[in-house]
């Protein structure tokens, strides 16, 4: 048995890690709650912009540019300048998992609008529907694999970097990883590492059923095809 594992399960086996504000139970619903706020930031922000520019064809490339340029953004230097300006708080780390989701959610969605099959809108358009009608009911449900592939890129890179709330003192899973580096405490280490990996999974899990119950059957079987 390696040695992090072993670590891994001795820290896992102790009582003392699934009770009180520090315990297991604690930290991973501090985890969620960044990773489920700033994705809600994202979308809110970033998905509008991605259905009117695919739907339009203006402004796309201006906003493709923009989101590419924040996915370049060095993620610990970026949180440093923003507590620098900002202090200490949820603020900071929020505005860097928000930039980071932003990216995924913006180009995807906008790709996915941009590329639905100009004959299916054309359709669409000849039967009167009108340019919102064939937006919500032809292109957005064509779209949506490629729409929830974003969504998921985007909620999977926030678990993996929510760890950096940490940094300015707040929770999660990455108070058991900073510590466990400031104290060498490396089974703190060993779980909290496990415990984010775990974390993503089930997020990816959850985009996955999401997809099922969201994706219509036909598009579903075109892909098939």
């Amino acid at each position: 048995m390696s040695t992090f594992l072993q670590f891994f399960l001795h820290w896992l086996t102790s009582p003392a890690q699934w009770s009180g504000p520090d315990g297991v139970p604690a930290r991973v619903g501090e985890h969620l709650y960044y990773t489920l706020l700033a994705l809600a930031v994202a979308i809110v922000l970033a998905l509008p912009v991605g259905l009117y520019t695919g739907h339009t064809g203006r402004g796309g490339f201006l906003a493709a540019s923009i989101a590419n340029f924040a996915r370049a953004l060095p993620t610990i230097g970026l949180l440093v300048i923003i507590v620098q300006g900002l202090g200490i708080g949820l603020l900071p780390p929020l505005i860097v998992l928000v930039a980071l989701a932003i990216p995924p959610v913006l180009i995807n969605t906008y790709e996915g609008i941009r590329n639905v099959d100009a004959e299916l809108k054309d359709a669409a358009r000849g039967v009167g529907m009108t340019g919102t009608e064939v937006l919500f009911r032809v292109e957005l449900p064509a779209a949506m694999p490629l729409i929830l592939l974003g969504l998921r890129t985007a909620a999977i890179q926030i678990v993996a970097t929510a760890t950096v709330a940490a940094y300015v003192g707040l929770g999660g899973l990455g108070r058991f990883i900073f510590d466990g580096l400031s104290r060498q405490d490396y089974q703190a280490l060993a779980g909290g590492t496990v415990f984010a990996v775990l974390l993503a999974l089930a997020v990816s899990l959850v985009f996955m059923l999401l997809r099922r119950l969201l994706v219509p059957r036909g598009v579903r079987l075109q892909e098939k095809a």
